[in-house]
Parts: structure tokens; C-alpha cells; sequence
């Protein structure tokens, strides 16, 4: 049996809650709004890994944890 390395959660408005989803390696959380789907994954295989992708056709966002915590602290130039 692989160790698990994280937990995924998932709420919403309507009270509706998961938790404890377990994850070795990585955990994928998909919103759909209209035909739009937001995707958010973190991986933890060597660092912790954050991809954003707002869209089919929009070029996402992939750093670790560190670089997302600084570029939303203004410390890293956006793209």
C-alpha cells in the first residue's frame, strides 16, 4: 500500500463537503462554470507543485508553492 501524502478537501455553498480524499502523489480539483472548466492540481512527488488553468485556451500557471506564495505577495513580476 502507498503512503498517503496528502488529504483533499472540496466544499461548497450548499453545505455539500468532501473530505479526507487521500492522494499519494497528486490531487485535481475541477470547477465547472458553464462550458469553462478551472482546473487547480497540486502535486507533491519531489516539492509541492501548483498548476492553474483557467480554461481550454487560456495558458495556465505552474510553479511551487513558494513561487505562487511570493508572486501573490508581489515579490515575483506576473507574467
Amino acid at each position: 500500500m502507498s503512503d498517503i501524502r496528502m488529504t483533499v478537501e472540496a466544499r461548497t455553498d450548499y453545505d455539500a463537503e468532501a473530505t479526507g480524499l487521500p492522494a499519494e502523489r497528486w490531487g485535481e480539483a475541477v470547477f465547472k462554470v458553464g462550458e469553462t472548466e478551472i482546473v487547480m492540481e497540486v502535486s507533491v512527488e519531489d516539492s509541492i507543485i501548483v498548476s492553474i488553468i483557467p480554461g481550454e485556451e487560456t495558458a495556465g500557471w505552474k510553479g511551487t508553492l513558494e513561487g505562487l506564495i511570493k508572486t501573490l505577495r508581489g515579490e515575483i513580476p506576473g507574467r
